[in-house]
């Protein structure tokens, strides 16, 4: 195994021995082929230029002075791909995401691999002994007492990490798969540790979906400032893809100017939806409910009421209570997906619902509902206009939101309808 830091700063001689510079960084290319990147290059400066010499055209990389195999005038320059990785510059000293470990870290040096005649990134060094080796103090490390350690200490593999675009030049390793099947809670605690920059150009690489479960895992003051840098037409699909009250809470931390231009730019069913969230006080059953929710009639077979399911509720994550409703659109019962699935094909759902549904005005206070929800023992409750009419459900999550600590509620299953 060799690192990159112990190739930086060698000296580089041609085939006649004459002295063509010092090694200033180490290129390496990704393929899709591979799962680590192979070293392309080497950028070596001398007093007037840099010059990209071919991998090809070293004799051998590791050692004192790093010889060549043809003469300076023979040399080919070497073309850098857009993707190619310049090591030292977009990767050593820089934040990274380390997918296994699910955590942000800093990295400290490269470790190579060889492989017939071509070489790889093999791994990224976290670990202290790393800086120690590039102090030059490596073998000191190894006599200072409690300074043993493993020899795979802080050492991941490059397949476990994600780089993070800290400039222009610079993008997130392709592809970025890895990061879009983290859970999104373990997503948004990476993204949290990361500068605001670094947190919208990670957004920016995942689809709608992965960002709206992020972005609901974290409070919608952080969402605020999350979004506050992406285009509007990718909030606008975010919004679309979030529960409508976390879509509206997120919207509410936004200026009014932007929130009513993302709006508009929203579906007009999904918008209507959060536009009657925000007419209510956040802090009261209306403001807090969602308005994603399965009302059926009384007189659907139960067999009907699941192919309904199938065809209108497909987007929702998951249904644990289903809501009926008389031909005024009343609401006259309730009953569970274990109802549902454990029914006769041919009974109707008034045969199996339960007629007393215990509900809350959207005016009500988010401590009154919680109170509700805590002396009946619910997971979700409905939301009524006056007419009797449902217009929303507050899950039991939200509902104790304000009385139970955040920290404690994250330790909690989210109650969904």
């Amino acid at each position: 195994m060799a690192f990159v830091s112990a190739i930086l700063g060698k000296a580089v001689t041609d085939l006649e021995g004459v002295r063509i510079g010092t090694v200033k960084d180490v290129l390496a290319l990704e393929r899709a082929s591979l799962t680590h990147p192979e070293i392309t290059a080497l950028a070596v400066r001398n007093d007037k230029a840099t010059r990209l010499i071919q991998i090809a055209d070293v004799a051998v990389l590791i050692a004192p002075a790093i010889p060549l195999s043809r003469r300076s005038a023979d040399l080919e320059e070497h073309v850098p791909a857009e993707n190619e990785l310049w090591l030292a510059r977009d990767v050593l000293d820089k934040q990274i995401i380390d997918t296994d470990g699910m955590r942000v870290v800093r990295v400290n040096d490269l470790e190579l691999a060889r492989i017939m005649d071509r070489f790889y990134v093999a791994n990224v060094d976290i670990g202290s002994a790393a800086l120690m080796r590039r102090l030059g103090l490596g073998a000191l490390g190894k006599i200072i007492p409690g300074r043993k350690s493993a020899p795979n200490e802080g050492i991941i593999s490059w397949d476990n990490v994600e780089l993070l675009p800290e400039t222009g030049s610079m993008r997130l390793k392709v592809p970025t798969s890895s990061l879009g099947e983290l859970h999104p809670a373990d997503l948004a605690e990476i993204i949290s540790d990361l500068s605001l920059a670094d947190s919208t150009a990670v957004l920016e690489t995942l689809d709608a979906k992965i960002v709206a479960d992020t972005l609901e895992a974290v409070e919608p003051e952080f969402q605020a400032s999350l979004v506050e840098n992406l285009d509007d037409e990718m909030v606008a699909d975010v919004l679309e893809e979030m529960a409508p009250d976390e879509a509206a809470d997120l919207l509410a931390e936004l200026p009014d100017e932007r929130s009513d231009s993302l709006l508009e730019l929203m579906e007009p069913e999904q918008a209507d939806d959060v536009r009657m969230l925000l007419r209510y006080p956040e802090d009261s059953a209306g403001g807090i409910m969602t308005t994603d929710f399965v009302l059926v009639r009384p007189h659907m077979t139960s067999a009907e009421v699941i192919e309904y399911i199938r065809e209108e509720a497909s987007d929702y994550d998951t249904i644990t209570y289903l809501y009926v409703a008389d031909a005024k659109g009343r609401l006259i019962g309730c009953f569970s997906l274990h109802d549902l699935v454990l029914a006769a094909p041919g009974s109707e759902v008034s045969d199996f619902m339960d007629d007393h549904v215990i509900t809350c005005q959207p005016t009500d206070t988010q401590n009154d509902v919680a109170q509700m929800v805590s002396k009946y023992n619910l997971t979700v409750i409905p939301v009524v206009d006056e007419q009797e009419h449902l217009i929303g459900l507050v899950t039991a999550d939200d509902a104790l939101d304000k009385i139970i600590p955040t920290a404690w509620k994250k330790r909690l299953p989210r109650f969904y309808h």
